[in-house]
């Protein structure tokens, strides 16, 4: 070692001298640590699961908006925006009205009761029912919609503590003007389901942990890819629950987005049956979303005056 020992000081001694290394000033995201707060999995667990069983029902005035496409297509349609009433029931009828702007005539009516839906579009004169699985995907992202995905994304339903382990993570955030990349810890619930073939992952439930609201929930298909990428903003207080006052629901594979804004929200009041019921018009075409196109276009045979919410 003796002949390598002038070698070894001189190399100690470079960094001093300032020639084996440059500072610079560090570019990379900057890490938010001010009013971080702190939770447990089982903290977490028992505010989705405390604020999901106050909830039996909803009441809602709402403004819908509606853009389709992005990277497949290429372009982005942002269609205008009609107001419309929300109508939820546990455990899984839901109805939405959409209104035109100003004449106020029905632009959609659909409801939905388990894994059944029905949807009535008066300006085409047609009514479509089926079941919430696509089976005839249509050209038109819009038309793919299902009530059920609204509902599952509209209320973040209970968790078992069993299925669900938790995730401290990061998400990064554009800072207004200045557009610095702010990164933001989180935490994120993953949350399990188990069928016949076994268990997969069915959602992540991501909590701000500057407030611990849960602002955005992640639902999974059976082979792990988004189907729903919905976020929540703008929580309030309705008759003592905390929901939240606007609501994105983007659905990347079929490349669609429904933002609801509720205006009024009424929570827990009672809901008829009748107010789920949702009767075909008179006269219009019978689209039948389950079977093969030939099997549908069926003209509808008189049935009684339809149910008004």
């Amino acid at each position: 070692m003796q002949p390598f020992r002038p070698i070894f000081l001189v190399l100690l001694t470079l960094p001093l001298t300032g020639c084996l290394f440059h500072r610079h000033g560090y570019s990379g995201p900057i890490v938010a640590t001010a009013n971080i707060k702190e939770a447990t999995r089982d903290q977490l667990i028992e505010a989705i699961n405390t604020e999901a069983a106050k909830i039996q029902t909803i009441d809602a005035k709402v403004d819908i908006a509606a853009s389709v496409g992005g990277q497949k297509k290429g372009t982005v349609t942002d269609y205008t925006d009609v107001t419309g009433y929300l109508l939820v029931q546990q455990p899984d009828l839901l109805r939405m009205i959409g209104l035109f702007p100003l004449v106020r005539n029905k632009a959609f009516d659909m409801v939905s009761e388990g894994g059944q839906f029905k949807l009535s579009i008066p300006t085409k004169n047609k009514f479509y029912v089926g079941t919430n699985e696509v089976v005839h995907p249509s050209t038109n992202p819009l038309e793919n919609l299902r009530p059920q995905v609204i509902f599952s994304a509209l209320l973040l339903h209970s968790v078992d503590p069993n299925d669900a382990v938790l995730e401290v993570g990061m998400e990064e955030v554009q800072q207004g003007k200045s557009k610095k990349i702010v990164e933001y810890p989180d935490y994120e619930l993953i949350v399990i389901a188990r069928d016949p073939q076994g268990p997969f992952l069915a959602r992540k439930i991501i909590f701000s942990r500057t407030d611990l609201q849960p602002h955005r929930q992640l639902i999974y298909d059976r082979f792990g890819n988004v189907a729903t990428d919905a976020r929540y903003d703008a929580f309030q207080t309705y008759g003592g629950v905390n929901f939240p006052s606007q609501i994105e629901i983007n659905r990347p594979q079929e490349e669609y987005t429904i933002t609801l804004k509720m205006i009024t929200v009424k929570i827990n009041e009672p809901l008829t049956p009748d107010k789920f019921v949702l009767n075909q018009p008179p006269g219009s075409q019978l689209v039948e979303m389950s079977s093969s196109p030939a099997a549908s276009n069926k003209p509808s045979s008189p049935p009684s005056p339809p149910q008004q919410p």
